[in-house]
């Protein structure tokens, strides 16, 4: 079962890029939560996950003897999900089609994968703390970072476009 909630079903097992396939993963796994119930369902899964994911990252960590083993993608699609909050949100305050609102969902992947990379200011630091609960909030901060990025994006599109 620790495999099996650390990798999100195997899926850190692909190469190249296990983080990326993590990412993408957390697309249609988020949409699903969503369609099921809601954006609150998809704020209390990714709540969930990171407590899992923190336990599970200990366990893969032993088990590898890597601090951070790239099988490990709980962190990412917990970070990917809360870059993907203010689209839900806002497409539940809109009353629109989730999927209509498909560019918030391209920003946040891109830049969710970004500030993953990249690791600026507390991300990095986060990262460095060489724990299972670094492992998890370098990847929290950095869905953060997306989740505001995409809020700009947003912003700056829908008044250009009035």
């Amino acid at each position: 079962m620790n495999k099996l909630i650390a990798t999100v079903f195997y899926i850190g097992y692909l190469k190249p890029a296990p983080g990326t396939w993590g990412s993408l993963a957390a697309l249609p796994l988020g949409w699903a939560l969503y369609s099921a119930g809601g954006a609150w369902l998809v704020v209390a899964a990714t709540v969930l996950l990171f407590a899992a994911g923190i336990r599970t990252t200990a366990f893969m960590a032993k088990e590898t003897g890597e601090h951070d083993p790239s099988c490990v993608v709980a962190d990412e699609v917990a970070g990917q999900w809360i870059a993907l909050l203010p689209v839900m949100f806002g497409a539940t305050a809109m009353q629109a089609d989730v999927l209509d609102l498909w560019p918030g969902w391209v920003a946040a992947f891109v830049l969710f994968r970004l500030f993953d990379i990249w690791k600026p200011g507390p991300v990095g630091w986060a990262d460095r703390m060489d724990t299972p609960t670094g492992v998890m909030l370098d990847d929290v901060i950095a869905g953060i970072f997306a989740a505001l990025g995409g809020i700009v994006f947003a912003g700056v599109a829908h008044l250009w476009l009035m």
